[in-house]
């Protein structure tokens, strides 16, 4: 089957749990996509694990994929590079999400910016986050204020996109957009 390029400004959200298979499904999305492809990396490696996964990622996605790192201002991202011929693949929104709580930004005017890019995108936008609220709840206040900001945050931008699947073991069960397939 040969690889489609879409032109329309579409955004796709991927949800799912630790290890669930969510950024190898956005990935398999972004290919379908055919043309250049993105791969926006919100993580730093702080440590040696964090490293390995990261150099992980990078080597299941090959040298197709464009990588750039930004921790921080992902709208900044979309706006620049978002384009019909390209597909962006942010990963991950909890990562990002975490580093503007760390950061002690404004959440809520950084996710307005966010969907503001979103919305104005020429390109297709493949955005992965974390299910976190279907665990246990935190210990911690900062834990409990990181799930509640990460659900809020997932609530918005799918109800903005216009596809969200939800990945568990590697298997996608689309919930808006799409059937299942």
């Amino acid at each position: 089957m040969p690889a489609k390029v879409r032109t329309s400004g579409k955004i796709t959200l991927i949800l799912g749990g630790t290890r669930s298979g969510k950024s190898r499904f956005g990935q398999q999305l972004a290919e379908e996509y055919g043309g250049q492809m993105l791969y926006v990396a919100t993580a730093e490696a702080f440590d040696a694990e964090m490293t390995d996964r990261i150099n992980r990622h990078r080597e299941d996605r090959g040298s197709n994929w464009q990588t750039i790192e930004e921790q921080m201002n992902i709208a900044h991202m979309i706006r620049d590079n978002a384009s019909p011929g390209t597909v962006l693949l942010v990963d991950c929104l909890t990562i990002w999400l975490s580093n503007l709580m760390l950061s002690e930004a404004d959440i809520a005017f950084e996710l307005d910016n966010l969907s503001e890019a979103l919305r104005k995108s020429d390109g297709p936008v493949i955005l992965v986050s974390n299910e976190v609220g279907s665990g246990v709840v935190p210990e911690s206040p900062l834990g409990r204020e990181f799930r509640d900001q990460s659900g809020w945050m997932n609530q918005r931008l799918a109800r903005e996109a216009g596809e969200v699947a939800l990945v568990t073991a590697g298997l996608p069960l689309w919930l808006k957009g799409r059937t299942s397939q």
